[in-house]
Order: C-alpha cells, then sequence, then structure tokens
C-alpha cells in the first residue's frame, strides 16, 4: 500500500518502525565485530595461535563489512533495502553457525571475517538510506536514533557473550549468535518500500539530468574525460542504458580527488583508523590479562557503550550549535587528538578502577569520532557528493582498518605486553588530529581567500545570472567543482550564458 503522498517522505508513521529495524541492523553491523572479542582469548588458546593470528578474525569483519558498502549501495539501488538486508541477515547467520564447526583459524576468517563481514555490510548501508528516503524535516533525529543501535547494541552483546560463553562454550555461543543475528532478516521484513518510490525515482532521474548537463558544460570547458559525464538522454532513462562500470563510477565521482578539503579528510582519517578499532578489540583481553573476572572485562565494553550512547547525541548537538558548526573541522580534529590522549594514558592505569575510568573516556572520545565522521565529510563536499565520497572514503579506510588490530596483535605478541599496543594506537591518533587541525586551518583560510576574489568577480556587471542560478551558486561552487577549479570558471561563463540562452 502506498505508504505516503508523492509531495515527500512522510518524516512519520510508518517511518519510525523502519528507524526501529535500522537501529537493530545498524546496532548489529556496528558492534558485533567489538563484542566478539570476548572469546578471542578462549579462541586463541583453544587453537593455540597468537594475538596477532586472532585479530585478524575482527580486522577482516570490519573491513570487509566497510569495504562492502559500495557493493551494498548498489544492490539498494537495483532491488531496494529490504530484500538486500534480509539476504545480509541469512548470511550472517550462515557465517556464525558455519562458523561453529570451524577447525581451524583459517576457517574462522572465511565464516566470520568474510561471510559475516559481507552479511553486516549489507545491513549497514540499506538502513542508512531508506531512513533519508522517510525523512527529510527529522532526519538528523531519525538518523541519531538509528544509530544509537551501535552502542546499545554493544552493551547488552558484551555480557551476553561472556554468559553464553560460559554456559555453551565458544562453539556453542556461535551457534546462538548466528540464531540471533537472523533477526536482521526480520529488520529488513520492517523496511517497507514507499509507494511513491516510482515519482521519487522521477524526480531524481530529472535531478541527475540536470546535473548531467551541467557537467557536459564543463566537460566542453575542459576536456574532462570522467565517465561521470554522461550525456543527459541515459541519464533521464534512469535504469536502462546503464551498465556495470558506469554504475560504479555513478558511485564514484573520481574528480573528488581534486576537492581540497577531502584529501585532507581522506588522508587524517585513513591516518586514524590505524589506531581506531585496536583499543576496543582489546580492552577485554587486556584486563583479562591483568587478572580481572571475564564478567568485570565484558562489562567494560558495556561502560564504554553506555557512554557512548551518551556522547554521541550529545556531540551531534553541540555541532549542530551556530558557535561549532562553521568550525566543526576543527572539533573533529580535537576529538580525534583527544582520543589517541586517552590510548596514550591507558598504560598508566594499573587496577580496575583505572581500567574504568579509561573506558569512561574512551567511551566519550569514540562517540565525539563516529557522531562526526559523516557529518564533517558532508560539511566538506555537500550533499551533492556525499555518497560518492562515502564510497571512496571507506574503500581507502579498508587497508588501515584491516591492518589496525593485527599490528597491535603483534606488538602484544613481540613485548609480551599490551602497552605499547595502545601507545601506538594513541600516537597515531594524536598524528591525525594534528594533521587535521593545521591543514583544515589551512584550507579554511584559503576558501576565505577563494570567497573574497569569487565577491569581486560577481560585482563584475557582465556575469549576470539566473534566479536559478543564484540560488544554486554556493551548493554548485562547493560540489561541483570544488574551489580548485576556480580559472576553468571563467571559461565556462560564456558556456553557460549560451545555455541558458538557449
Amino acid at each position: 500500500s502506498p505508504a505516503m503522498s508523492p509531495s515527500g517522505p512522510p518524516d512519520g508513521g510508518w517511518g519510525w518502525v523502519v528507524v526501529f529495524g535500522a537501529f537493530i541492523s545498524i546496532g548489529f553491523a556496528y558492534a558485533f565485530p567489538k563484542g566478539l572479542a570476548i572469546f578471542f582469548k578462549e579462541i586463541q588458546d583453544f587453537f593455540g595461535t597468537s594475538y596477532s593470528e586472532i585479530a585478524w578474525v575482527s580486522s577482516i569483519m570490519l573491513a570487509t563489512t566497510y569495504g562492502a558498502g559500495p557493493i551494498s549501495s548498489i544492490l539498494v539501488n537495483r532491488y531496494g533495502s529490504r530484500p538486500v538486508v534480509m539476504f545480509g541477515g541469512l548470511l550472517c547467520g550462515i557465517g556464525m553457525v558455519s562458523a561453529a564447526f570451524c577447525t581451524s583459524i583459517l576457517q574462522l576468517y572465511i565464516c566470520v571475517g568474510f561471510i559475516t563481514g559481507f552479511g553486516l555490510a549489507l545491513n549497514l548501508q540499506p538502513s542508512v538510506i531508506i531512513i533519508g528516503k522517510y525523512f527529510l524535516k527529522r532526519r538528523p533525529i531519525a538518523n541519531g536514533l538509528a544509530m544509537a543501535g551501535s552502542p546499545v547494541m554493544l552493551c547488552t552483546l558484551a555480557p551476553l557473550n561472556q554468559f553464553l560463553f560460559d554456559n555453551f562454550g565458544w562453539r556453542g555461543s556461535f551457534l546462538i549468535l548466528g540464531a540471533i543475528l537472523l533477526n536482521c532478516c526480520v529488520a529488513g521484513a520492517l523496511f517497507r518500500p514507499i509507494g511513491a518510490a516510482t515519482a521519487s525515482g522521477k524526480t531524481q532521474a530529472t535531478e541527475e539530468g540536470k546535473a548531467a548537463l551541467k557537467e557536459e558544460v564543463t566537460k566542453d570547458a575542459m576536456e574532462m574525460s570522467s565517465a561521470t559525464n554522461v550525456p543527459t538522454e541515459t541519464k533521464t532513462e534512469e535504469e536502462e542504458g546503464r551498465d556495470c562500470c558506469e554504475k560504479i563510477n555513478q558511485y564514484l565521482d573520481f574528480s573528488l580527488f581534486k576537492h581540497r578539503g577531502f584529501l585532507i579528510y581522506l588522508i587524517g582519517n585513513v591516518l586514524m583508523f590505524l589506531g581506531f578499532f585496536a583499543p576496543i578489540v582489546f580492552l577485554a583481553p587486556y584486563a583479562k590479562h591483568i587478572g580481572i573476572d571475564e564478567y568485570s572485562a565484558a562489562f567494560l565494553l558495556s561502560i564504554l557503550a553506555i557512554v557512548d550512547m551518551i556522547a554521541r547525541p550529545t556531540t551531534g548537538i553541540i555541532a549542530n550549535s551556530k558557535w561549532v558548526r562553521p568550525r566543526i573541522q576543527y572539533f573533529f580534529s580535537f576529538s580525534i587528538a583527544f582520543n589517541g590522549t586517552c590510548h596514550l594514558l591507558c598504560p598508566l592505569a594499573s587496577g580496575y578502577t583505572g581500567l574504568v575510568v579509561y573506558s569512561i573516556f574512551f567511551g566519550l572520545a569514540f562517540g565525539m569520532v563516529c557522531a562526526m565522521l559523516f557529518e564533517t565529510l558532508m560539511d566538506l563536499v555537500g550533499a551533492a557528493r556525499f555518497t560518492s565520497a562515502v564510497g571512496l572514503v571507506t574503500i581507502a579506510e579498508c587497508c588501515t582498518i584491516l591492518l589496525g588490530p593485527p599490528i597491535g596483535g603483534t606488538l602484544i605478541d613481540t613485548f609480551g605486553d599490551y602497552k605499547y599496543m595502545f601507545i601506538k594506537c594513541g600516537a597515531v591518533m594524536v598524528l591525525a588530529g594534528t594533521f587535521l587541525f593545521i591543514m583544515n586551518y589551512y584550507n579554511y583560510r584559503m576558501l576565505a581567500k577563494e570567497e573574497k576574489e569569487r565577491k569581486a568577480k560577481e560585482e563584475d556587471p557582465k556575469s549576470v545570472r539566473t534566479e536559478n542560478e543564484v540560488r544554486n551558486n554556493w551548493n554548485k561552487e562547493t560540489t561541483q567543482d570544488g574551489p580548485e577549479l576556480e580559472p576553468l570558471r571563467e571559461d565556462q561563463e560564456g558556456l553557460k550564458k549560451e545555455v541558458n540562452g538557449t
């Protein structure tokens, strides 16, 4: 039944049920790889492997979840959110159940790392996308609620995993977890496709047509032979004449690599992820290593998650305030450096109390970074190129996400002490935060300078613009080509007038 009038997203109604479904699937996608860390020490003893070998399980899982994002997006565009999430839930269940029968660490990599990781990726993207279809005005609230799934799930999964392990061993736990993950299929079933999908598809097509027209002009102005510039006709006929390569190029707009803000963000983030997940993966094993009992060790993850839960929305509100919003990049770099400082101070925590304090601060820092991760990217590249930017960023982050925990594990194996792993993560993150701060300062200065030049040029009576162009002006300048292609715009000016005239 059509759930909405063609006018726009319903901003409520069934949308809240969709948010609940997204809460579950996003929660599993983010929390599950971290919650598994509870079993690491025991699986390690069982197979007699080293820390770095066992850390690969989490790494492969996280990297697959991040890296398969673009595949997931393509599938959603093709089949809609519901079937993709349900298939993802099925894959997660299969992966975990088959992991229960593994006889070697390599089989664990495949079952837990790849199969479950890919299932989680199919849960993550569609959930984020469908919220955007159901909400417009209340989207920040809806996204915030859905994203809260991650800490809430971590909070429950950590003690639950410990309980399951004590009663059923790790094999039995994996079987039960596989069954629990099948709930993602239920969550996916709630994602009812919106009735006026055809209407929104049409508008999207015309929007893309307009974008393509602009890009045609750009292409004539400079020989830009990127495959993003599909001629208008094919764009308007949405699905028909579009093969796989064009599809991929539509998601990944490679001209972003000429965008200064995007490059700064990319380098900073890739560096940051080298130290982002390792401390979470090793927190429970570290506590057990010091001689803290299992439940207390698992409880550390819950504390982290509870603080994270409070930190995310709070950070969102602060970042949205009129003082912080224009300087959100500085706030982001500060939170990364703050995160690193926590890890650097962690080895000083000797007893359980120290670890609790560390968990609280780590939860706060983690929540701050997570809350602003995508907001800062949108701030840099603009909404129009956001999807494409997320795809490129996640692919680039894959490598460092994959390497982070195993490097930490190697350090633990080499020195027989967790201290160096925390120091490595801390140092990397402080470095990333500092880099982002300095580069964004430079970027803000450059943008202000370019803005001044642009103002001077606009006062020039020659470039008379249509009302529409003035309205889209800011949007286009930041999203279409980015400030770097400034000189080219002068050549385009004449061309644009021709197009407007025709």
